[in-house]
């Protein structure tokens, strides 16, 4: 269970409603969430990026905000689940968990863990929670759609970090600066099962347990989005997976990838021996008509220029 990393969440309770009061009105969770629910995002919990409910509200006004692991553990352990662990898909601060687990089982920062087991083995030497004086005017200009003038404005707001100094936290959901060029070489490293240049990252059975489906047969026969088996795709360990292409498509079976808030995404497709990066630099990209289908655009163009490609 998560709770054998962190015991602040041996007790944790399930929303059910909210009282008259405004106070949430709850449940006793059946189980802990287990480690492989945290990392497909079925343990429970939420993350507050669109507060339009109590329990995201309450992610955004209390977590989302903390200064400190302690205050961060704290508000989380405070709010009540979204739902009976395993039960539901939810995008969630699963992640930032996990990087919290990482800390305590290295005793190293989160940064330092990152840098010098994946970003300095595999020669990512623009890649890290924060921009040195000296490469900040490499810096893309971050946008976003601007509903009300119809056009891409600078983008602002708690989504725009202050990268020119270590954070107080590094958060294991976001907040990395890298390049095409050094992404490619993880992307390049978890095709080839872990490994690139010589530098071992994981293990070939790491990688294909990560892109194996773990979500249980109640969420993937649900017809809940954006995970079951109608819609032809499920979730790893921090990776959706294509698992019917004709459904899915047009990625081959087997295609895992994720993406994040800045209009970065990817996917590596191990049938087809390729992968994907895409970066935008433009948050909420869905809103601009002219590219809020740019991710599945681009893997058709992909696909469409493969001969023979494998299904």
């Amino acid at each position: 269970p998560v709770s054998k990393f962190i015991p602040e969440f041996a007790n944790l309770r399930v929303f059910k409603g909210v009282n008259a009061d405004g106070s949430f009105e709850t449940v006793p969770a059946e189980r802990p969430p287990t480690m492989r629910e945290l990392m497909s995002h079925s343990a429970g919990f939420a993350y507050g990026l669109t507060p339009d409910n109590p329990l995201d509200k309450a992610y955004a006004d209390k977590v989302l905000g903390a200064r400190s692991r302690a205050d961060f553990v704290k508000a989380i352990a405070e709010i009540p689940l979204v739902d009976q662990p395993g039960k539901r898909w939810k995008y969630s601060i699963a992640v930032d968990i996990q990087g919290l687990i990482v800390e305590k089982l290295t005793g190293m920062s989160l940064g330092d863990f990152m840098k010098a087991r994946i970003f300095d083995p595999l020669k990512m030497k623009d890649t890290g929670f924060w921009l040195p004086a000296e490469k900040a005017d490499r810096l893309a200009s971050l946008y976003v759609w601007g509903p009300k003038v119809n056009k891409l404005v600078p983008a602002d707001g708690y989504m725009v970090l202050d990268i020119t100094k270590p954070p107080a936290m590094a958060s294991g959901g976001g907040g990395l600066v890298s390049t095409n060029a050094d992404y490619a070489r993880f992307a390049q490293m978890l095709l080839n099962g872990g490994e690139l240049d010589g530098a071992r990252i994981l293990k070939p059975e790491t990688v294909t347990l990560m892109r194996t489906n773990a979500l249980s047969d109640a969420i993937m026969n649900s017809s809940e989005p954006p995970f079951n088996t109608a819609r032809g795709r499920g979730f790893g360990l921090d990776f959706a997976v294509v698992l019917d292409s004709a459904k899915a498509g047009p990625q081959g079976e087997g295609t895992y990838s994720w993406g994040g808030a800045a209009g970065t995404w990817f996917w590596i497709d191990p049938k087809n021996d390729l992968f994907f990066l895409g970066m935008i630099h433009i948050l909420n990209k869905g809103g601009d008509p002219a590219i809020k289908d740019i991710d599945d655009d681009s893997a058709k163009l992909v696909y469409d220029a493969l001969v023979d490609p494998k299904k």
